[in-house]
């Protein structure tokens, strides 16, 4: 099958992080970036509008009020 030029092009792009970063702070640096992720998910999850019928309740509830 061979490589295509993503492939080939990750394969770099990991060889210098390799050597910029140095093998021994390799996990700790993929530890980072995975809480990072996690992190930025649960902001987008956290920023999501409130459903329709959330704001049917709340609107009713004022307008007991």
């Amino acid at each position: 099958m061979g490589f295509g030029k993503i492939e080939i092009i990750l394969l770099i792009v990991l060889v210098i992080i390799l050597l910029f970063v140095g093998a021994r702070k390799l996990p700790e640096l993929a530890r980072g970036i995975g809480q990072s992720a996690k992190e930025l998910k649960k902001g987008f999850s956290d920023g999501l509008p409130e459903e329709p019928e959330a704001k049917k309740k709340s609107a009713a509830t004022a307008k007991k009020k």
